[in-house]
């Protein structure tokens, strides 16, 4: 086999893999939305809501946890049993002590949900939501613990297997929840939530047993001497997950925060928003499994003490990721009427949907770009700069320059590039700048200074 091809070939099978999962993962929100939308309008507007206002707490402490990451696969790239078993051990506190911020602002979201100025009943379906959502949290961490460390240590099938298993127990669950039946009445749009929360209380429960009892794990000792949080240790994964929190927190919350502003638009527009928005979400699985791949693989590398080879992996995986994408924008754009038609009969809706699903076609390259060149930053422990260049782009340019084509166009601006389209617009360009930038620092950073 070709040594420079090697890398691409691991990233590829590797990011299948997490593929496969994060498809499964999504979904959830694709299940929510479908069925929500065949139960009834208002609640794909309160979904759209909710969904927006849960997902940027969710990524924002999952953010964290992906520390992780390039934490383990420097250890284990270093043959470091004890780190990668402590790493484990101490992620678990963290995952615990984040979850009581997430739950009080799912809880209490009233300050949230004053932003959006929704109609009372697609206020009340957002607050329903998001109440069940808040208990999902806790278990939602650890699970999510357990997927940083096993794609550290490039196991991403034992994270798979688990969520196409909660996949499958989350479809008839929703459509139990939602629709009613069986001495359950209906309850709309907050039995999918409902239906989260015991999925996930079931995943964190099968992840935990299963490194408890499978014979791979067994030489790590995941168990062994639990100690209590250590701050030298939550000091090293807060260093990295928070700022890395920050940058996935702009890059998510820009985009779902539009939703947010939309929603002034009325229940309509929210509506086509909120297919756009989950197609962007399934589409942009491919870059992120290849990012995750990415990461883990150059971390090892690192850890091993071969720049030259991590600097082949990122390379190869933003190549993988670009070719992909491009293909993916392709097939969204000729598809996007019929799949508008998949996710809701009403006509109105979908004109708003196909049209959108044009710019998230337009921009899947520019996506897939600050995707994999942020992910593999993280494998150089550099997160501070990325996550600033998240905040300044996608909120700046992206939600800010939204905003104002939205709301207070120029003269002669486009119809077609009007309401949500104006988000979506600006969006674009902002992801194009900082896929830019992002690229600019990866190559600074893993280029190795001349020697004197």
């Amino acid at each position: 086999m070709n040594a420079r091809a090697a890398p691409a070939l691991r990233i590829a099978r590797q990011a299948a893999s997490i593929l496969v999962g994060q498809v499964a993962v999504i979904g959830y929100a694709v299940a929510d939305t479908v069925m929500t939308g065949r139960h009834d309008s208002a609640g794909l507007a309160a979904l759209a809501v909710g969904g927006a206002i849960y997902i940027c707490v969710y990524l924002a402490l999952t953010g964290v946890l992906q520390a992780l990451i390039p934490v383990v696969g420097h250890r284990h790239g270093a043959s470091d049993a004890e780190g990668v078993r402590h790493g484990f051990q101490q992620g678990c506190w963290l995952a615990l002590a984040l979850a009581l911020p997430g739950m009080a602002l799912l809880l209490w979201p009233e300050p949230l949900l004053a932003l959006t100025r929704s109609e009372p009943t697609v206020a009340e379906g957002a607050r329903d939501y998001l109440y069940w959502l808040a208990w999902a949290l806790p278990p939602g961490l650890l699970f999510r613990v357990y997927g940083a460390f096993n794609q550290g240590l490039s196991r991403p099938w034992a994270v798979t297997l688990l969520q196409l298993l909660a996949l499958a127990a989350k479809l008839p669950l929703n459509a139990w929840l939602i629709f009613g039946g069986f001495g359950v009445p209906a309850l709309g749009v907050a039995g999918c939530a409902l239906a989260t929360l015991i999925v996930q209380g079931l995943l964190a429960t099968t992840a935990l047993a299963t490194l408890a009892a499978h014979p791979a794990y067994r030489p790590l000792r995941l168990y062994a001497d639990w100690p209590p949080p250590r701050w030298a240790a939550q000091k090293e994964l807060l260093r990295l997950g928070v700022p890395t929190a920050a940058a996935l927190f702009f890059n998510i919350s820009g985009f779902a925060l539009m939703a947010v502003f939309i929603a002034r638009f009325g229940t309509t527009p929210l509506a086509g928003h909120q297919i756009a928005a989950n197609l962007a979400s399934v589409v942009y699985m491919l870059p992120l499994s290849i990012g995750i791949a990415t990461s883990a693989l150059t971390a090892q590398a690192l850890g091993a003490g071969d720049p030259a080879r991590a600097r082949l992996i990122w390379r190869q995986g933003l190549g993988l990721a670009l070719a992909l994408v491009t293909l993916a924008g392709f097939a969204l754009a000729l598809l996007r009427e019929p799949l508008a038609r998949a996710y809701s009969a009403d006509a109105a809706v979908q004109a708003i949907a196909a049209h959108l699903l044009l710019f998230v076609a337009a921009t899947q390259a520019f996506d897939a770009l600050q995707c994999v060149a942020g992910q593999a930053l993280r494998a150089y422990r550099v997160a501070l700069a990325p996550a600033l260049t998240y905040g300044l782009g996608l909120w700046g340019v992206g939600l800010g320059g939204g905003y104002l084509l939205a709301y207070d166009s120029p003269s002669g601006w486009p119809a077609a590039l009007s309401g949500p389209a104006a988000f979506w617009f600006a969006n674009g360009a902002a992801l194009l700048l900082v896929g830019a930038v992002l690229l600019a620092m990866l190559a600074r950073t893993s280029t190795p200074e001349p020697s004197r």
